[in-house]
């Protein structure tokens, strides 16, 4: 949940800055503008950087009780859903880091590279700080999804000059958060950051990037999703003890690849590029481990 409070952050900090991200690649920089941009992302990204932590402290770390430093094992809990929320948040930050960079003119693969591992230091903080908390701990699990996430970019910008496939995330209200409102949430908002049972993380699949058909539509995807349901408290003894029992969920579905609609709106394209990290709406196929196969004709 952390993490993705982080990415909110960032968020919120970077979209005045809507001209980075709808940066047009083929500009050419002089060597002074490239040393202005790259001072200015220096100083921004530690401002960020500064302001993220605290941030991120007056929001989940206030009230909590510290002791020495610590690995706490988190993986068998909520079927491993929230790990895929750390790589999908390290995922997205390396991505608009790597933005970032490219606007600045510098070397592609220097961008690639520091921008890319942006993910990677901002999670590893929070892991760092999880460490001292007496209530957990930091999770190797968590250290390699935040890992993996913020590789994930690099591969892709290295191997294919481009992102082929992209984690999204969508939501649905699930009917267990208001069995335990503290944990899963209490409001709409909070649900959306804390209740697993309602989150799906996808991998959305560039067709026409890969087969480079002309007669297939640039903006249509083919996505992968996974989600898991029942899950009330983390681990699966807890759950059963309680009488709930946790099944995993697989899907599959078209999606919407909303870089490919331009327009001659920077504000419009930087707002495409943030969406692009949300699953459309579409209809969806789904197996689960307790009904099997279900079809939803609109499935968030």
């Amino acid at each position: 949940m952390k993490t993705k409070v982080l990415l909110l952050l960032l968020l919120s900090y970077t979209l005045p800055n809507t001209n980075i991200f709808a940066q047009d690649s083929t500009t050419v920089l002089t060597e002074k503008q490239i040393k202005t941009r790259t001072k200015t992302i220096a100083y921004t990204s530690g401002a960020l950087y500064g302001l993220s932590l605290i941030g991120m402290y007056q929001l989940w770390y206030k009230n909590t009780e510290n002791t020495s430093w610590h690995f706490f094992n988190d993986n068998p809990e909520w079927k491993q859903v929230d790990k895929l929320g750390h790589f999908y948040t390290a995922f997205h930050i390396s991505r608009m880091g790597t933005s970032i960079f490219n606007w600045s003119g510098i070397d592609k693969k220097k961008a690639i590279w520091y921008g890319g591992l942006m993910g990677f230091t901002f999670q590893t903080t929070i892991e760092i700080l999880d460490g001292f908390q007496k209530e957990y701990g930091a999770s190797w699990g968590d250290l390699i999804a935040n890992t993996t996430g913020s590789l994930g970019v690099i591969g892709q910008e290295l191997a294919w000059g481009e992102i082929r496939i992209m984690p999204k995330i969508s939501y649905h209200a699930s009917p267990y958060a208001s069995q335990r409102p503290k944990t899963l949430g209490s409001t709409w908002n909070e649900r959306m950051l804390k209740d697993y049972n309602g989150q799906t993380y996808w991998f959305s699949f560039d067709i026409y990037a890969f087969t480079k058909d002309s007669s297939f539509p640039k903006w249509l995807n083919l996505a992968v999703g996974y989600g898991a349901h029942e899950m009330v408290f983390g681990r699966d003894k807890e759950n059963m003890a309680n009488g709930y029992y946790p099944y995993r969920q697989y899907y599959l579905a078209l999606d919407l690849d909303l870089m490919h609609f331009k327009t001659k709106s920077k504000f419009i394209n930087t707002c495409l590029y943030l969406l692009s990290s949300l699953k459309f709406p579409t209809p969806t196929l789904e197996w689960n481990q307790k009904d099997g196969i279900n079809f939803h004709p609109i499935f968030f």
